[in-house]
């Protein structure tokens, strides 16, 4: 990859809380146009990678260079509950200084969320919070996509649903980021990172399990 072949890069960043490091001198790049895997244990510091990735939290060494418009759809759902979904897409269409909610309409039918668009967030389940924060993070047409964990409460086909949408956003070149810990998810991603130790390192994807007359191929 050319070192001008990235949409975001990641160059020695270190972050600590008190006497406990938790990012160590994470180096990679995001490339255009793929889905990219962060997985490791419980308690390794994948959100704490995503959240200064997204900006949210500042490192204490080390430079976040992002070279198109984010999308962030953190774990922690972060909704107004006195709300309605309507009133939050108007919300942040302004924030975005959207001229319209075309692509936020398009992902509210594709997550089935247009029967709650009246209900106040306070009283809709977990994956239906989840299903909105998406569409949040993903009305304005990021060109980089942080998300973690943004799968939380979905049922299979919604599972299955929020990785066609995924896919979508890959193929038209824009980039993804997915901290994940589903063994399910492995065979989506373009590029996998693991975090162990406060540093990232590369692996390998699995092939995809062929489906019935098809050869997987890589």
């Amino acid at each position: 990859m050319s070192t001008e072949d990235f949409t975001l890069r990641a160059i020695d960043l270190h972050k600590a809380f008190g006497s406990r490091p938790v990012l160590a001198g994470v180096d990679f790049a995001l490339r255009p146009g793929e889905i990219m895997g962060i997985i490791g244990e419980n308690g390794a510091g994948k959100t704490t990678l995503l959240r200064t990735l997204a900006g949210e939290l500042r490192p204490d060494r080390g430079t976040v260079v992002r070279r198109d418009r984010l999308g962030y759809c953190p774990q922690r759902i972060v909704l107004n509950d006195d709300l309605t979904v309507e009133q939050h897409l108007r919300y942040f269409r302004s924030a975005y200084h959207l001229a319209g909610l075309e692509r936020a309409e398009e992902l509210v039918e594709r997550l089935d969320l247009g029967k709650y668009r009246r209900a106040r967030t306070g009283t809709l389940s977990g994956g239906t919070r989840q299903k909105l924060n998406l569409v949040l993070a993903l009305m304005h047409d990021p060109g980089v996509v942080l998300m973690d964990e943004p799968y939380q409460g979905f049922d299979w086909d919604n599972y299955l649903n929020f990785w066609s949408i995924t896919e979508q956003l890959r193929d038209r070149g824009q980039s993804v980021l997915v901290i994940s810990h589903i063994a399910h998810d492995l065979e989506r991603f373009d590029r996998i990172h693991r975090l162990r130790a406060g540093r990232v390192v590369a692996e390998e994807p699995p092939l995809p399990v062929p489906r019935a007359g098809k050869v997987a191929a890589r």
